[in-house]
């Protein structure tokens, strides 16, 4: 009997995601582990594997969002009937202006259904609604058997649905040369958090740190470890997680009745991907040595830019790092990367005049500036944890 190939749920909170395209065709042999298709969720596009072996004997979602859970493919022994209903499919344009007109209105949704008395939404749409004041009750849901998705309280916020289900909503047509870039789900997850990071009570701290030795010792650790290109950034990275783990009250996470206290480090690091910012996490940084988290980071920031990271390689992130100093970036204030409680922004290192002992001298100076989220972090933490970071790499033997 052939197998069902239906969409994983690949994180918590995933109800939907986006087929982007099949890496097999009708009547191919597949290997039970080997990649199968293209998913973009909400976080990530990433490859699925095949849960069994035999023939892709059909194929019935070839493209588009599917709920999770729904089947999307048959695999089995060649020649085998599949009897499944085969979902009908909308044609894919190419021409993404074509289709951003075409699509001006997105169909109506039946009504929000509800159990018991309580409107069905999933968790992260609950969470959004609550986030931003919207009420559950007044939306109409597009997910299965009417659940209010994440993209339904979006939508509701960004365009209000019309009195009337018979007043159609003008949309605005692009103007003549103008390309229209249709957002991919990591666009609106990386929009939709953004905002949600906008609305924490936020402060900033910034320092400029002695670089003098930190140089230092990243040259001698790359002669020492020519495998691997060891960056100022994995040294912040080992650095930063041995200030987490002895300022414990800045490893944490502000949820709605409590603070969550981790008990390791695990420092994302924002990387600019083709399809929009990612933040990779470097899992367990406080036990690796530079040389470790130097290789995961290479790993890590490849397979970002080749779109093949992983939901794990996403999630667990305790605090980020944000690097800018490669491009002339002397100093800029960070975005929260909700739920996390704090991202610190690091610029280029300059050569300064500084006065020590009495003598000016030049010092490469690098300027750092730490955002926090207020709920969780109070200034007096994030200034003695930004102090140690400082002290550190004046001085980084002390942490290694």
């Amino acid at each position: 009997m052939a197998t069902e190939v239906k969409l994983p749920r690949l994180g918590q909170g995933m109800e939907s995601g986006t087929i982007v395209k099949w890496l097999k065709a009708e009547g191919d042999q597949v290997a039970r582990g080997e990649p199968l298709y293209e998913l973009d969720t909400d976080k990530v596009t990433q490859e699925v594997e095949a849960e069994a072996s035999g023939v892709l004997l059909k194929i019935a979602v070839a493209a588009g969002e599917v709920p999770v859970g729904e089947t999307i493919g048959f695999i089995g022994v060649q020649g085998e009937e599949v009897s499944a209903p085969v979902t009908e499919l909308e044609p894919a344009s190419n021409n993404l202006l074509q289709r951003e007109v075409e699509e001006t209105q997105p169909p109506r949704p039946a009504a929000a259904s509800t159990v018991n008395g309580r409107v069905k939404a999933s968790p992260l749409a609950r969470r959004i609604a609550r986030e931003r004041g919207i009420d559950l009750a007044s939306l109409r849901g597009t997910g299965p058997d009417g659940r209010i998705v994440a993209e339904d309280v979006e939508r509701a916020q960004a365009q209000p649905l019309a009195a009337s289900d018979n007043l159609q909503l003008a949309q605005p047509t692009p103007a003549a040369g103008v390309e229209s870039r249709p957002l991919s789900k990591v666009r609106k997850t990386i929009a939709r958090r953004l905002t949600q990071a906008w609305t924490v009570p936020a402060f900033q701290l910034t320092v400029s740190a002695d670089m003098t030795r930190a140089n230092e010792l990243v040259a001698r650790q790359r002669e020492l470890h020519p495998e691997v290109r060891i960056t100022v950034t994995d040294l912040l990275t080992k650095l930063c997680a041995q200030g987490l783990v002895r300022h414990r009250d800045m490893n944490v996470q502000y949820a709605d009745d409590a603070l969550l206290v981790f008990p390791g480090a695990n420092i994302g690091i924002a990387v600019a991907a083709p399809q929009g910012l990612v933040v990779p996490v470097v899992h367990g940084a406080d036990r690796l040595t530079l040389a470790e988290i130097a290789a995961v980071r290479a790993d890590l920031v490849a397979r970002a830019r080749d779109a093949k990271l992983g939901v794990d390689d996403l999630e667990g992130g305790t605090f980020t790092i944000s690097n800018l100093g490669m491009y002339d970036v002397d100093q800029f204030v960070a975005v929260l990367n909700p739920p996390q409680a704090s991202i610190l922004a690091v610029g280029s290192t300059r050569d300064q005049v500084v006065a020590r002992d009495g003598e000016l001298t030049i010092t490469p100076l690098m300027t750092m500036t730490l955002t926090c989220d207020h709920r969780a972090v109070d200034g007096a933490t994030g200034a003695e944890f930004l102090r140690t970071v400082k002290t550190l790499l004046a001085d980084p033997g002390l942490a290694l």
